[in-house]
């Protein structure tokens, strides 16, 4: 029997598989705008989870900004990657809730982690900035091609989309960065921040869970056990994280802060910030200087002014408001202006330092060189420069512009004295003494020999004045302090000084300066 062409049978083409259905636009744009926003939260708190460790300089806020830039670059590759081989839907939910878990780890990971790291060397600032933003960071970088890869349905319509998304993503970051700088730190402690942003993200994805598999039966990948240890994971990071040791007792808006009682003396308190011993107060005693560099501040305060005359003084810096409750105390009548840019810090000392300001003694909060130019003319007899971001003195303080309004506002016979550390070979304080020397006509310095010498790092205190310097029983007085301490001043300054760069507005490299070589 022969076939025909009805015998024969044609075999259905085979279809195209089925793209993805799109999330609803407004879904969407939520799910960029909250991943991409929560990748800023943790790069800005980032900064105060290993300031207590490594400090906060320039080394470590590029670490983190570099760490995050690292996590976003390598989270939307990956999540691209995976949106091309998996369902996006299968994947969104599953993203965000190890996202919550992963930002939840991050408190244990940093503060465990950063007791063993602790120290400004750049291993140490690199390892401790990974740990604290590279992992979460990566999974919310993801969710955004997952979610421009289920809205391509019309490719037509590409560049609208991918344009749009950008754009949230983008606000989400802008939104983000300033809600975080401007309230939530001010507001709220890192551990609250940290946590409350693990229990948005893991929730938001549970919820985008469910709701997908309504929509079409897409679930969280993987059995039951999978998804109970995920549970039983985010758990532990909580545990952890309300175990781990948090080395504030106070965080400000700038620092984390805690005050300790002296062992031999009940009186005694140090003041911390960010790890580093910053402050040392007598309770019962304010002119108890415990610091050497303390006590060559008010060397030279006696040696400017005869015993118990009134001084008017301007404190840039108020930390333990050490130097102003000395001056209070030896020169009655005095008038002590201190300017301090954390107002928390000054809520501290007054609850915890004895501080008690009054007719004699003012804190105004802000930044010294914006609240240096609002000061009149000729106004002050002695000026004290110790401010510091961590153990740097932030570079728009430390530039010619910054003394030449220091020098205006001193009165003619004035003092300006600036607390500096630096390590050796010495190149920041260098500059900075050849960058006062720029505006003042006279300038010594006080600080210890082996320093000088570039034996270590330390203290060093710049004494300058339009006028003459009353010199001549330092080197005696000094003596008699239970540190040893040199005065240089004269051709031994210009040495020690050499060809070292003047600080401006335009190039002031101060962390590069104080980086040990």
């Amino acid at each position: 029997m022969s076939s025909t062409s009805s015998d024969v049978v044609a075999e259905p083409a085979p279809s195209a598989p089925v793209p993805p259905r799109a999330l609803p636009n407004g879904l969407a744009a939520f799910l960029v705008f909250l991943s991409s926003g929560a990748v800023l939260v943790l790069e800005t708190v980032s900064l105060r989870l290993v300031g207590p460790y490594v400090g906060v300089t320039l080394q470590v806020t590029s670490s983190v900004i570099g760490m995050a830039l690292g996590a976003i670059a390598y989270g939307a590759w990956m999540g691209g990657w995976l949106a091309d081989r998996r369902d996006p839907r299968s994947l969104l939910a599953p993203a965000l809730v190890l996202a919550g878990i992963a930002t939840a780890v991050t408190l244990p990971v940093v503060r465990y982690a950063g007791e063993a790291l602790r120290g400004g060397a750049a291993s140490a600032v690199l390892l401790l900035t990974a740990l604290a933003v590279l992992l979460p960071a990566a999974l919310l970088a993801g969710v955004t091609p997952l979610v421009v890869k289920l809205q391509l349905a019309d490719l037509r319509r590409t560049g609208q989309v991918v344009g749009r998304l950008s754009g949230i993503g983008t606000l989400g970051g802008i939104t983000a960065t300033l809600a975080t700088g401007f309230v939530l730190v001010a507001a709220l402690p890192s551990t609250v921040i940290v946590l409350a942003l693990a229990g948005v993200l893991g929730m938001t994805g549970l919820v985008l869970g469910a709701y997908l598999r309504r929509q079409s039966g897409t679930a969280l990948p993987g059995p039951a056990r999978a998804k109970a240890a995920l549970a039983v994971l985010g758990l532990a990071a909580a545990g952890l994280s309300a175990v781990a040791p948090n080395p504030c007792d106070v965080e400000t808006a700038y620092h984390c802060a805690r005050v300790e009682v002296d062992e031999q003396w009940p009186e005694g308190r140090t003041l911390y910030l960010n790890s580093a011993e910053h402050s040392y107060v007598d309770l019962a005693e304010p002119t108890h200087l415990k610091y050497a560099y303390t006590q060559w501040i008010g060397l030279v305060a006696d040696v400017a002014r005869p015993a118990k005359q009134r001084m008017d003084a301007l404190h840039l810096g108020g930390g333990g408001f050490t130097m102003p409750r000395y001056l209070a105390a030896t020169r009655p009548g005095s008038d002590n202006l201190v300017f301090e840019i954390d107002g928390g810090l000054v809520d501290l000392d007054r609850r915890e330092l004895g501080v008690r300001t009054g007719p004699q003694l003012h804190a105004r909060v802000g930044d010294a060189r914006v609240l240096l130019g609002a000061e009149p003319t000729d106004s002050r007899d002695f000026i004290v420069g110790d401010a510091f971001g961590h153990l740097v003195v932030p570079w728009h303080l430390a530039t010619r512009e910054m003394a030449a309004d220091i020098r205006r506002v001193l009165r003619p016979d004035g003092i300006y004295v600036q607390n500096v550390i630096d390590y050796p070979p010495d190149r920041f304080i260098r500059a900075e003494l050849a960058t006062v020397a720029a505006e003042f006509r006279h300038v010594a310095l006080i600080a210890p020999p082996g320093a000088i010498a570039g034996q270590h790092g330390a203290n060093f205190l710049i004494v300058a004045s339009d006028a003459p310097l009353p010199l001549a029983d330092v080197p005696a007085r000094l003596r008699l302090l239970p540190e040893p301490a040199t005065l240089l001043d004269g051709a031994e300054l210009s040495a020690f000084v050499g060809d070292a760069l003047v600080l401006t507005d335009d190039y002031a490299p101060v962390d590069q300066l104080l980086a040990t070589a």
